[in-house]
């Protein structure tokens, strides 16, 4: 069992910026890869991006890409997601999650992901 805790959401203004953080805690967490997903309110959830196990893998949602960057210290056991230039549309709760197939490289399927936190809500306001 991995248990997910998400930090670092917030209110801010458009073109602003926020940092996300997922501490992970049981499994092993340097051995998974690791997914950020968003989802507004009466909407599905979203892939945003994830990496692999090592970090050397990195996939992004094109609605976010250039703008937002995922990485990962597997020192500490942690996932962050820079969030950059960030617009009203960005505004939802964001997830982390985590991949504990072994997988080779990243998916962007929320299905694949076995478990998840309890999400933090950013809301940018134009």
């Amino acid at each position: 069992q991995v248990q997910l805790v998400e930090s670092g959401g917030g209110l801010v203004q458009a073109g602003g910026s926020l940092r996300l953080s997922c501490a992970a805690s049981g499994g092993s967490f340097s051995s998974y890869a690791m997914g950020w997903f968003r989802q507004a309110p009466g909407k599905e959830r979203d892939f945003v991006a994830a990496i692999s196990w090592s970090g050397g893998s990195t996939w992004y949602a094109d609605s976010v890409k250039g703008r937002f960057t995922i990485s990962r210290d597997n020192a500490v056991n942690t996932v962050y997601l820079q969030m950059n230039s960030l617009k009203p549309e960005d505004t939802a709760v964001y997830y982390c999650a985590v991949d504990i197939s072994w997988r080779v490289g990243v998916t962007n399927q929320v299905e694949e992901y076995d478990y998840w936190g309890q999400g933090t809500q950013v809301t940018v306001s134009s």
